[in-house]
């Protein structure tokens, strides 16, 4: 593998699951940024009882406000350790709303072309309702569902992807032989 294959995408969108299928298929390790992000938001500052107190003072979107700067880093911090992998992000480390934050993370993605952005449906209205109707097997926190049409409707994802992929009605190792069709050109250079 040249460089890492990265999946990113609002919740429940199937990029953990996809990841593991491409990685497994591919024979090269899979990161999921799920299970290593707070180990990278520590590097810079990142404190639970700081993202506590957030949570109590301004509710859930002071802590989602909290984590951007720590999301961004990670970005960076993720391709410098997992050169050669399947990389599936948080939802949140794609969806900036503040344009410096923004501009750091595509600048750091921008040499990467194995950039898959993981989506139900082209209609954005149906991706919202088959990601709810995923969530609600998980969570009844209306915050999550709030947050995840945020994901869907924002445009981070969109201008960051290189290439998306339409997942309704596709099983999850039909979207990644398409993932690993895509990238097949890219590694015979």
């Amino acid at each position: 593998m040249q460089t890492p294959i990265i999946l990113i995408g609002p919740m429940c969108a199937g990029k953990t699951t996809v990841g593991k299928k491409v990685a497994k298929k591919l024979n090269v390790p899979q990161c999921s940024m799920d299970e290593v992000r707070f180990s990278y938001y520590r590097e810079i500052g990142f404190s639970k009882e700081t993202q506590q107190n957030v949570r109590e003072k301004q509710g859930f979107q002071g802590m989602y406000a909290y984590w951007k700067p720590f999301e961004a880093y990670a970005v960076k911090r993720i391709l410098e350790e997992y050169k050669h992998a399947v990389i599936d992000f948080g939802a949140g480390h794609s969806v900036y709303e503040d344009m410096g934050l923004f501009q750091q993370v595509e600048k750091t993605l921008k040499p990467y072309q194995s950039l898959f952005l993981l989506l139900p449906s082209a209609d954005k209205e149906e991706s919202i309702q088959l990601l709810h109707q995923r969530l609600q097997k998980i969570t009844d926190d209306k915050d999550v569902f709030e947050l995840n049409k945020h994901f869907v409707t924002h445009p981070s994802n969109e201008m960051l992807a290189k290439q998306t992929i339409y997942t309704k009605e596709k099983s999850a190792d039909t979207v990644a032989e398409e993932i690993i069709l895509s990238i097949s050109k890219e590694w015979k250079k």
